[in-house]
């Protein structure tokens, strides 16, 4: 049985997350059902990452198995044709039977648009997290340089986390000035439950002036959630993609959303 690898894009607005579940809206039952009828037979997704209620994708990676020989065409704009208008395949590559678009990760990016400005914004409301208080995004990027390498994560870890242990490699992480947004941009090679949204939460506290940089430091060697900023809204956080290996000749992480 061929296994097939897609790359998804979608906006995360109207869905409870990736993961099917019963009675709500997920993208993963979207996906599903609209590939099953162009593969005319039930079909299973295995994704590279779940990403949660309201969180958007722009290179989410997806592979599943099915006995339907289909021409490119009907993977793409065939489904697509079945899909809402807030989710859509990109590409479609067809690896070894044995891809795993997760285990065989090495790495996730994701990127954090945060709007800083005197009125919540209303055209982006769903896109953005927003504060009114001016950011510092050269404060928040030094702030945030402490968390690069091989690090216990647990002062950025939601009380819900059931991975089984805190230690992550985060292999780069930072912060710039976006036309009205800062954008934070972090990648590592897996990734705590809303600890991305945490290490926002934590920067946005230097980056307003109430913390200096090296607070963010204290953070950390604390491994104590209670010591850290605020959990950052799902609105605002992008899952930009996956890398793997370059053999497997696989698109990488999308640029993502920016602004001018």
């Amino acid at each position: 049985m061929p296994r097939i690898a897609l790359g998804l894009e979608y906006d995360g607005s109207a869905y409870r997350g990736w993961q099917r579940q019963r009675r709500v809206a997920s993208v993963q039952a979207c996906v599903e059902q609209a590939l099953g009828q162009v593969a005319d037979e039930p079909i299973e997704l295995h994704a590279a990452g779940r990403t949660d209620r309201g969180v958007h994708a722009c290179g989410q990676v997806v592979h599943f198995d099915t006995t339907a020989e289909r021409p490119d065409e009907a993977w793409l704009r065939g489904v697509n044709s079945h899909l809402p208008a807030d989710i859509g395949v990109r590409w479609v590559r067809y690896p070894s039977d044995d891809f795993d678009a997760r285990r065989w990760a090495y790495a996730r990016r994701y990127r954090y648009l945060l709007m800083d400005s005197e009125l919540p914004p209303v055209l982006w409301r769903s896109r953005v997290g927003w504060t009114w208080k001016p950011l510092d995004a050269e404060r928040m990027h030094q702030a945030a340089q402490c968390l690069i390498g091989e690090r216990d994560f647990s002062s950025f870890r939601a009380a819900s986390c059931q991975a089984k242990h805190p230690y992550r490699m985060l292999r780069s992480v930072s912060v710039e000035r976006m036309g009205p947004c800062v954008a934070v941009d972090v990648e590592a090679n897996a990734f705590l439950h809303h600890m991305v949204r945490n290490i926002v939460g934590t920067l946005m506290v230097v980056g307003c002036g109430e913390q200096s940089p090296d607070w963010v430091a204290s953070v950390l060697a604390a491994r104590d959630r209670r010591c850290a900023g605020p959990t950052a809204v799902a609105q605002g956080l992008y899952f930009l993609g996956v890398l793997y290996d370059q053999s497997l000749a696989l698109p990488g992480p999308a640029r993502g959303p920016v602004f001018a």
